[in-house]
């Protein structure tokens, strides 16, 4: 195994872990909101078929994404 197998294998590694740790608090920050708001959002936007709040929960998980992506790389 050289080198520069090595620092590849770091690479993705690090890749990895920060990819988990961005879904892991991308899933906290929707548990958050989910306990903040008055109704169950999953209820309402799989039962009730609200799009407007099903287009809010998914720009609200896009911009969390973004920030998360952006502190992780820089």
């Amino acid at each position: 195994m050289s080198l520069h197998d090595l620092i590849n294998l770091k690479y993705i590694t690090a890749s990895v872990l920060y990819s988990v740790i961005g879904i892991l608090i991308l899933l906290v920050s929707y548990w958050i909101i989910e306990k903040i708001t008055p109704e169950n959002l999953w209820k309402e936007i799989v039962e009730k078929h609200n799009i407007a709040l099903a287009i809010v929960c998914a720009s609200f998980m896009i911009a969390v994404a973004i920030i998360i992506s952006s502190a992780i790389h820089g």
